[in-house]
């Protein structure tokens, strides 16, 4: 079981939740589960060919949802999240309702895990990515600072602070507004971080907007694919019987 912990609290062993699902229903049939945390039941659903759907209340538990599935079944298994903001006005709300709730999902268009699962101190982080460096066993952090209110160039300052503090290789500010010229050019004094392994050199500080990140833009730094190691992964499923065509969560 310890190889499968992702650092969520409530996370059910992947074999009690098989055991359930063989017990009460048939391949084909529809598993809900309305309290999914990490996805420990629509894994163990797919696994076993029932279509599913799985409902949670935090954008925190949605990421990781996400992460886990892709992890473990790659581009097998196809799904549909309902309920996220998919406009700048939806992402106001939710910023509006709840600030926290913002924060977790503007991390995860990025990617990047959150650091603080609970309402506190954050020493000015939340939320961070991790990637292999150049040498050999050593990784490299990206920080990153979210802001859903009206942003000045002390917040790019502030975060340039903690990068150094933190020996951190890049910054990422993400704001609901644009930009001010001062923030601009107070990022880019802050200079670049060079990857040997890649030949390129990735701004230290960097901002981006919702409107960015729902464009599809991402943060300038070594391909993901080959050096991420933000998530803990969860093992590739090798599967002995079909994977459902479609599935909801």
């Amino acid at each position: 079981m310890a190889k499968e912990r992702l650092g969520y609290p409530t996370q059910k062993p992947e074999a009690l939740l098989e055991r359930i699902i063989k017990a009460s229903s048939n391949e084909g049939d529809l598993v809900l589960d309305p309290f999914c945390g990490c996805g420990t039941a629509v894994v163990a659903a797919q696994k076993l060919n029932r279509r599913w759907i799985g409902i949670d209340i935090t954008h925190l538990a949605i990421t990781l949802m996400k992460q886990r599935i892709k992890d473990t079944f790659g581009d097998t298994a196809p799904f549909k999240v309902l309920g996220e903001p998919t406009s700048f006005p939806d992402a106001q709300a939710l910023a509006t309702s709840d600030p926290y709730q913002f924060q977790w999902w503007s991390l995860g268009l990025v990617g990047a895990r959150p650091v603080e699962e609970k309402k506190g101190a954050d020493k000015g982080i939340d939320g961070k990515i991790v990637f292999q460096g150049d040498a050999v066993g050593k990784f490299e952090t990206v920080i990153l600072s979210v802001k859903a209110g009206n942003t000045t160039v002390a917040h790019v300052r502030d975060l340039r602070g903690v990068v150094d503090r933190e020996k951190a290789a890049i910054g990422v500010l993400i704001t609901m507004n644009s930009p001010t010229e001062p923030m601009k050019v107070k990022a880019a004094t802050a200079g670049l971080f060079e990857s040997q392994t890649w030949g390129q050199k990735y701004p230290k500080l960097q901002l981006l907007t919702v409107e960015d990140l729902l464009a599809g833009k991402d943060i300038a730094m070594p391909p993901r694919k080959q050096v991420d190691a933000t998530f803990k992964k969860s093992q590739k499923h090798q599967p002995g019987e079909k994977d459902t065509k479609e599935m909801f969560e």
